[in-house]
């Protein structure tokens, strides 16, 4: 269990430095993280709004609230695809 737990934080870190990197570069690093920040709560909201049409939801804890908030819409976008990969 601490391995697996370790390994979540460690690529946890890697994508924030990675997240980071990438908004270092962009001229507004702080109005980019917060409408990335932002469209991710949106789709994860639309996500779990729209279960009962698709019947798929992602369930919110510190995972998912992470993948949200700093990779965004993409995150969830892989979050809906291996949850639906896991079903089938």
């Amino acid at each position: 269990m601490i391995f697996v737990q370790t390994l979540a934080l460690f690529l946890a870190v890697i994508s924030l430095i990675a997240v980071l990197a990438v908004l270092k570069k962009t001229k507004h690093p702080f109005r980019t993280a917060a409408t990335q920040a932002t469209l991710g709560l949106g789709a994860f909201a639309a996500v779990n709004l729209l279960a009962g049409y698709t019947g798929v939801t992602l369930s919110l804890n510190y995972f998912t609230s992470f993948v949200t908030v700093v990779l965004g819409a993409p995150g969830v976008i892989c979050m809906l695809v291996v949850r639906v990969l896991m079903l089938a």
